[in-house]
């Protein structure tokens, strides 16, 4: 999984900041912060070095997981689906959408459990980075940067795929792509603020991927829709990021999505991934300042 990145190292951000400034840049030389934006493209770039010397292992897990899912469900299962498919579609047209978000969740998840544990309590690359003029806030934004850099190429990879397959019906699938990212940036943040909480080994991330991710898969309306449910369980999906990330990548691709609507399940999005920043920023900012 993307917790591999936890065993390599790369190059240190001050090995960056050398390569990438000159050495007698006011900021070195005065101790001041660099400007909130370029810090941020420092840590990207750091996750970047790392990442193209070991892309390898983390392609099943973005990618293989989705497409594996598309296959067994969309045309395995989805052979023996003839009715009850809203719209008329056929059961692989049906999720091929849904799994942009799933798979985006998935990933984010694994990039923001066991790497930032391990950033803080293992291999303590966090204090390294911020003992140079890189702020703790710039580090979370960089990580948030690169996480959704991460959701980008694996979804775009999936999506050649499902094109390859026959499950993309129309160009609203990017429009799809872009909110499969916009929810897994909203449940990774949160996610962010708890691994760096955490001072164990990372037990309590099984909690995580056991009921919540899990259960949020398989019953947020990746593969039914949630109106199949008993009446008494729907508001737990309503209330899931994968659940509006559902919607509205699925009404991209048909061409149902209302703006109303569609606000709606952004402004749900947008307000979980900002109470996750600002948790995460001050959890950042405690344990690598104090």
């Amino acid at each position: 999984m993307s917790a591999d990145r936890t065993k390599t190292g790369g190059l240190t951000m001050t090995d960056v900041l050398n390569r990438s400034a000159p050495a007698r840049t006011p900021h070195r030389s005065t101790g001041r912060p660099v400007g909130s934006f370029r810090g941020a493209l420092l840590v990207l770039e750091t996750m970047w070095t790392w990442y193209r010397r070991n892309w390898k292992a983390t392609v099943f897990s973005s990618v293989g997981l989705p497409v594996l899912y598309l296959l067994a469900m969309g045309l395995g299962f989805g052979s023996q689906v003839h009715s009850g498919v809203p719209g008329g579609l056929s059961y692989l047209v049906y999720i091929a959408p849904a799994l942009l978000p799933a798979g985006a969740i998935q990933t984010a998840v694994g990039e923001c459990t066991f790497p930032v544990l391990s950033g803080f309590a293992w291999s303590k690359m966090y204090f390294g980075v911020t003992a140079t003029p890189i702020t703790p806030g710039q580090l979370l934004f960089g990580e948030l940067l690169w996480v959704g850099s991460r959701l980008v190429v694996s979804g775009a990879a999936y999506l050649l795929v499902a094109l390859a397959v026959g499950a993309v019906t129309g160009p609203g699938i990017l429009l799809s792509l872009v909110f499969g990212v916009c929810a897994g940036l909203a449940f990774g943040a949160p996610i962010i603020a708890v691994a760096a909480s955490v001072d164990n080994d990372g037990r309590a991330f099984n909690v995580v991927f056991r009921f919540v991710v899990l259960p949020m898969s398989l019953f947020a309306g990746t593969f039914f829709p949630i109106t199949q449910l008993p009446t008494w369980i729907r508001p737990v999906a309503w209330i899931t990021p994968m659940w509006h990330g559902t919607e509205l990548a699925r009404g991209a691709e048909f061409g149902t999505l209302g703006i109303g609507s569609a606000l709606v399940h952004l402004g749900c999005l947008a307000l979980l991934f900002a109470v996750g920043v600002l948790l995460a920023r001050w959890r950042f900012r405690v344990r690598l300042t104090s």
